[in-house]
């Protein structure tokens, strides 16, 4: 009774979110209470409930406190310089153009967003493949596999739903992957180079026709919210803050709170000026707060009423034994493509927990899959994915059609996949 009931939980979200009958707040709440008292548990639910909110509100905490932090610093103008020199590099050569676009999706993208990130790498580079006579979808698949492999960091959102739908601290799900993470970022960048030298022999003989010599400003906040004279210091405080989190000597929600409060404390030490940008960034925090701590409601239901263990035992009796003891493997390999099937939700806090509870039936590790999961699923895949809201935003602001940016980025965005995931294996962080 209990694995049935489980898999109609699942069944319920994957339905209610992928076809927006309810927000993903709503149905990860209403769908596992429904069920729970369904199966006689009562005001057990409650209790139910709070163990999956309590468990869940260090990572929430981390994401909060990430979210404002980084704001903070975009808002200080701190990349700005950095922007302008990856610009003023990339020259008139296509290559060396593909790799700056890269390189500025990648640091762009340290606060997590992905519309953001094309907000301002897309109107930064469109002029100059413009100008050049460069392709556009170059352009779109460029800024869209350096945004993808970026989104695996350990406060982007599919890794925080990751450790939030397992129950683990983020650093004990990201650490053992950091190795192939910057092997996929590397493979990116290679990508790009090759990108552009395609552009460059498509290009040869061919006369630009005009030469850029003024590059236009990045979007992003007003004037009066710069601080030059704190560049070093906010410069540092990102390494230190970066180099903590992944060390693990201090909580990481300790580590972003510790990093917010002196990042807005010097950046913006009038009260007034603090309010402000904390209002600024609020919104986007607070979105993802809330989904956190209604999953911490969902998992919490469906781990404490034994409805996971339940499903996992049963599917054990199904699954064939050269399946449950490689699901790691085959979870990876699936991962980039169900971007395409499953929005971050459904997948995260529907399918992870009972794929990681079967693997571990099988003698696997867990936490193995959760690491798979991360490595396509809304990270390489999200700027692709038809179910996010970031690739209609890229595909609007380059200009080209949705199914020529699909196929010209999903094989490449499932290479970058294929590469993490061997180097994962090379090293151990997944097994074979």
């Amino acid at each position: 009774m209990l694995a049935f009931l489980g898999l109609l939980t699942i069944l319920l979200l994957l339905f209610l979110v992928i076809s927006k009958t309810l927000s993903p707040v709503v149905a990860l709440v209403v769908v596992p209470v429904t069920t729970a008292l369904l199966a006689g548990f009562g005001l057990e639910t409650a209790d139910f409930m709070t163990a999956g909110i309590v468990a869940i509100a260090p990572t929430a905490a981390m994401f909060v406190f990430a979210i404002l932090f980084f704001g903070i610093m975009m808002d200080a103008g701190t990349f700005e310089p950095v922007i302008r020199r990856l610009l003023a590099l990339a020259g008139n050569d296509p290559a060396r153009i593909a790799v700056v676009t890269a390189l500025l999706a990648m640091l762009v993208h340290l606060d997590g967003s992905g519309a953001v990130t094309f907000l301002i790498t897309i109107p930064a580079m469109l002029p100059l493949y413009d100008a050049l006579g460069m392709r556009r979808t170059t352009l779109a698949t460029v800024a869209a596999l350096a945004a993808g492999t970026m989104n695996i960091l350990p406060w982007g959102g599919p890794t925080i739903r990751a450790a939030t739908a397992l129950d683990v601290p983020v650093t004990e799900l990201f650490n053992p992957i950091l190795l192939p993470v910057v092997v996929g970022l590397l493979s990116v960048l290679a990508i790009a180079w090759w990108l552009g030298l395609t552009e460059r022999r498509r290009l040869a003989g061919q006369r630009s026709v005009a030469i850029v010599t003024e590059r236009p400003e990045p979007e992003g906040e007003e004037p009066d919210n710069r601080r030059p004279d704190r560049l070093w210091f906010n410069g540092l405080l990102i390494l230190v803050t970066v180099g903590i989190l992944i060390s693990a000597i201090v909580p990481p929600h300790v580590v972003f709170i510790g990093a917010f409060v002196i990042g807005v404390t010097v950046n913006y030490p009038r009260l007034a000026r603090q309010r402000e940008r904390i209002d600024a960034h609020a919104r986007a925090a607070l979105l993802m707060a809330s989904i956190l701590f209604a999953a911490g409601c969902f998992t919490g239901i469906l781990k404490s009423s034994g409805m996971i263990e339940a499903m996992a035992a049963a599917a054990v009796t199904f699954v064939p034994d050269a399946v449950g003891e490689r699901l790691a493997l085959l979870t990876g390999l699936a991962s980039m493509p169900a971007s395409l099937l499953f929005d971050p939700d459904s997948f995260y806090f529907g399918m992870l927990p009972l794929l990681s509870t079967t693997a571990e039936h099988f003698g696997g590790d867990g936490l193995e899959v959760g690491r798979a999961a991360i490595m396509g699923q809304m990270t390489t895949g999200f700027p692709v994915s038809p179910l996010t809201g970031s690739t209609y935003l890229l595909v609007g602001l380059t200009g080209v059609d949705l199914g020529e940016h699909q196929r010209r980025t999903i094989p490449l965005a499932f290479l970058v996949t294929l590469i993490i995931l061997l180097s994962a294996v090379l090293i151990g962080a997944i097994s074979v």
